[in-house]
């Protein structure tokens, strides 16, 4: 009975975070995107030009419809079943918000306008992945595509179809500049995208490569509690066997981690590289089902 609780729960908060990302999707593209014909891509993208074009006959939340129902019938046709009932979910709804909230030009500056519109839109996309679901889109055009033309990646078509609809933009208002800031559009939602999605970088892995592992490895465990893990290398140009140390820490204890190193040996090699999650003990606890 518990199990089946913790199901349902799960699958309401996966509905309801789609559910809240597409009506941030809808804030961004008709306040920010849309009034200045800035089309960062995707089926959305495409709308704004059409409504463009057609001087509001056609819509957004109706191209959205028209675009992504067939796309998501040729998906299980062509891709099987794998994209399920959310996917048509996060279309329906998103075309609804699109429709509900009123088209408004929060600012009439491009730039900003790029630039927000890009941050909600991303924050938006990024709820919606997270919850498990999508929009539809050019993620599902690019799928389907790479089936009949496999000799360039899923990754390529989609990026080949947002050109053309960010080129588009242009095209219909005969101006260059709205292409380029559509580009910088498309830019920061992909960068939202992956902050909402892997988190901001709160913690460092230290590769550290030293002739004194042990004594750098007891210094950070004293002075810092944190844990540290010896790896087993060979240098290729020496051929001598060395212990390469792993250790993770926040952010605030980067400094203190380098001070520690140049301490015990001045001549050790370190390697330092973002970690966008950590789970475990001293980091954030692993949730289970």
């Amino acid at each position: 009975m518990e199990r089946i609780k913790k199901y349902w729960y799960r699958h309401l908060a996966e509905y309801l975070g789609v559910t809240v990302g597409t009506f941030i999707m809808a804030i961004g593209i008709n306040i920010f995107l849309e009034p200045n014909t800035i089309a960062p891509g995707g089926v959305t993208g495409l709308g704004i030009v059409l409504q463009k074009i057609t001087n509001g006959l056609v819509t957004v939340w109706a191209t959205n419809l028209v675009v992504n129902i067939p796309l998501f019938i040729a998906g299980v046709m062509i891709l099987g079943k794998s994209f399920g009932v959310k996917t048509l979910y996060g279309t329906f709804i998103l075309s609804f918000f699109l429709w509900l909230i009123p088209e408004t030009n929060a600012t009439q500056d491009l730039l900003l306008s790029s630039v927000f519109g890009g941050v909600i839109l991303g924050a938006g996309l990024g709820i919606v992945f997270k919850a498990g679901g999508t929009t539809g889109g050019t993620d599902l055009a690019g799928a389907i595509m790479n089936r009949f033309f496999p000799g360039l990646s899923t990754a390529t078509h989609m990026m080949i179809v947002d050109m053309i609809v960010v080129v588009s933009a242009g095209l219909v208002n005969k101006r260059i500049d709205l292409p380029l800031y559509s580009v910088i559009a498309l830019y920061i939602l992909v960068k939202v995208i992956d902050i909402i999605l892997e988190g901001i970088s709160y913690a460092k892995a230290f590769f550290i490569i030293s002739d004194h592992p042990e004594a750098i490895g007891k210094t950070i465990l004293e002075q810092l509690d944190r844990g540290v893990t010896i790896l087993k290398g060979k240098g290729l140009y020496s051929g001598l066997d060395k212990d390469v140390l792993l250790c993770v820490v926040n952010r605030a204890q980067m400094a203190k981690v380098k001070e520690i190193v140049s301490q015990v040996d001045k001549k050790a090699f370190i390697m330092i590289t973002d970690m966008h999650e950590v789970l475990g003990e001293g980091f954030k606890e692993m949730k289970t089902e």
